[in-house]
């Protein structure tokens, strides 16, 4: 199970992260103000990017895990992952370095090849 700590932690130690309160929320940012991640107010689930097109098999998929907000997440490229699902800290990372990515502007994804692109099986 994931904790919101751990959350902090993770999405901080991605290249350009910081942390700024927005609407009562910790939000994780890179520069220009691009939101990457956010910890729901009562930190037992985190927002985090993903295109519109791949957010319901998501869910459909894993509906204990992944969920949006109605009337929230609608019309953005954005979901939820209930923190308690997550299974580990390496899919923890690997939800928040996808959204990172999502996020980042080229110069940083250029500047650390090493997180640019998922890995290839």
């Amino acid at each position: 199970m994931a904790t919101a700590d751990d959350v902090r932690r993770l999405a901080l130690s991605l290249p350009g992260a910081m942390e700024k309160l927005a609407w009562g929320m910790p939000t994780f940012r890179l520069e220009r103000g691009k939101i990457f991640a956010s910890l729901d107010d009562d930190d037992q689930a985190m927002g985090v990017k993903c295109p519109q097109e791949d957010r319901a098999e998501l869910i459909a998929t894993e509906p204990e895990k992944f969920f949006i907000r109605p009337g929230h997440d609608d019309n953005y490229a954005w979901m939820r992952v209930r923190l308690a699902a997550v299974e580990d800290e390496q899919e923890l990372y690997a939800i928040l370095l996808d959204s990172w990515r999502q996020a980042a502007p080229r110069k940083l994804l250029d500047a650390h090849p090493e997180l640019s692109e998922p890995p290839t099986a």
